[in-house]
């Protein structure tokens, strides 16, 4: 307790100190929204991230000001959010969030989000994660990024409606750097998915619609509906993403001992987890998840048969951090996963960028180093992971990549392909 009152004192005064900066009178930094806005009246931006219960009095401050408005902050009852996304409409602002974990507007990265290359690909997420890889495999193809515009996971439901969707379908369509839009979502409810693809259709410029685990859909002229992320990013870059990288699925069968059947799917993004059903569904293999798509069946870390785990679920991060920031979450149920003598292959995703752990692929590296196979007879399971980053990332793909595969991972171009490497060494 002591020196939990101490650390406080300590943030305190940091956040109080002089610096030169913008603020309120000696502190150097603004204490208030208003303090901020006065501070700054030419800004149009405003990023809020306080407790949920303190959120939505924040945004109305922002959004009555004439700022379009991020709200990183999750916690927010879903009749508060429909009511401020109504009067922010009203006022010729978009809110995005609740929840909005990702967004890089003019080329900067704001929450979760990565260092990618501008250019005319413009997105419209309400999935952290999917926007995330979308971007980076866009830009790994040698696109570029105009905005992208993360509305928060619930804004594509029947309460909300799509508001910011198609607010933010509205921007793009006046952006002129913006050639080609990409929208990613879960299964919207059909009036909802009706009411966006109309807007849709209305658009000049083509599309690419990713609604994880949906089934098909009647698009408009302009647009085209793909089952996966990565079919997204290539439709919108319009050459293939995954590279050239031989798969070593052979490779990967061979290595896994007689007796072992199952997938151990663990995920920090939950989209990223989403796509990888889509993927084993496709290829005829039943499995569960925590977070099911439609058509997979519920279950958690320790069901039987093939499970595909999102880590980044309350459950598991109630009272500490998500795993794309603390690692560690994942310790316990990949330690469990590994020693399980029915496993096969265990699939991961690795997420870099602003606001990730400094070093993700470091400390899964030392955690394997540290847990040696508990039943050498039978061998480790195959590990097999992709890295949602880029190179211009704090932490590196290319560096990423070089500490899984040194720790003796099989590190596949996308999550979409791990997750097709793995079918293939169950399969074999």
């Amino acid at each position: 307790d002591a020196r939990a009152e101490q650390a406080r004192v300590a943030a305190v005064e940091a956040l109080n100190q002089t610096g030169g900066g913008i603020g309120d009178g000696e502190t150097g930094r603004p204490q208030t929204a208003r303090a901020a806005i006065a501070a700054l009246p030419d800004a149009n931006f405003a990023l809020i991230s306080v407790p949920g219960d303190f959120a939505v009095a924040e945004a109305r401050k922002t959004i009555r000001r004439g700022l379009h408005t991020m709200i990183f902050s999750d916690n927010v009852a879903i009749e508060d959010e429909v009511a401020l996304k109504q009067e922010a409409r009203d006022l010729g602002c978009l809110v995005m969030g609740p929840d909005c974990g990702t967004a890089i507007i003019n080329s900067v990265p704001l929450a979760f989000a990565n260092r990618v290359r501008r250019g005319g690909v413009g997105i419209v997420g309400a999935s952290g994660t999917g926007i995330q890889e979308v971007a980076c495999l866009v830009d790994r193809a040698g696109g570029g990024i105009s905005h992208a515009i993360g509305v928060g996971g619930r804004d594509l439901g029947s309460a909300v409606g799509g508001i910011s969707t198609l607010m933010a379908l509205d921007l793009l369509d006046a952006d002129a750097t913006t050639e080609h839009l990409v929208l990613i979502s879960k299964p919207p409810p059909g009036e909802v998915a009706t009411r966006v693809l109309e807007r849709v259709a209305r658009s000049p410029k083509p599309a690419t619609v990713c609604f994880i685990g949906a089934d098909a859909l009647a698009m408009p002229e302009n647009a085209g509906q793909v089952a996966t992320l990565r079919d997204a990013a290539a439709r919108a870059a319009g050459v293939a993403v995954d590279g050239a990288n031989d798969s070593p699925e052979l490779e990967i069968a061979t290595s896994v001992s007689q007796g072992r059947t199952h997938l151990r799917g663990l995920f920090s993004g939950g989209t990223l987890c989403g796509e990888a059903q889509v993927v084993l569904e496709a290829a005829g293999i039943t499995v569960g998840s925590n977070a099911p798509i439609p058509g997979v069946a519920a279950a958690n870390a320790m069901a039987h048969g093939h499970t595909l785990i999102d880590l980044g679920d309350d459950e598991f991060t109630q009272g500490r951090p998500h795993p794309m920031i603390d690692p560690s979450v994942r310790d316990a149920p990949l330690r469990a996963a590994l020693a399980a003598p029915q496993t096969a292959v265990v699939l991961l995703d690795v997420v870099i960028g602003y606001g990730a752990h400094s070093d993700p692929a470091g400390h899964l590296a030392a955690f394997l180093d540290q847990n040696p196979q508990p039943n050498p007879q039978l061998g480790r399971p195959a590990i097999i992971a992709s890295v949602t980053g880029t190179d211009g990332d704090p932490q590196s793909r290319a560096a990423q990549i070089a500490k899984l595969a040194a720790a003796g991972v099989h590190v596949a171009p996308t999550n979409a392909a791990a997750a097709e490497w793995a079918c293939a060494a169950i399969s074999s």
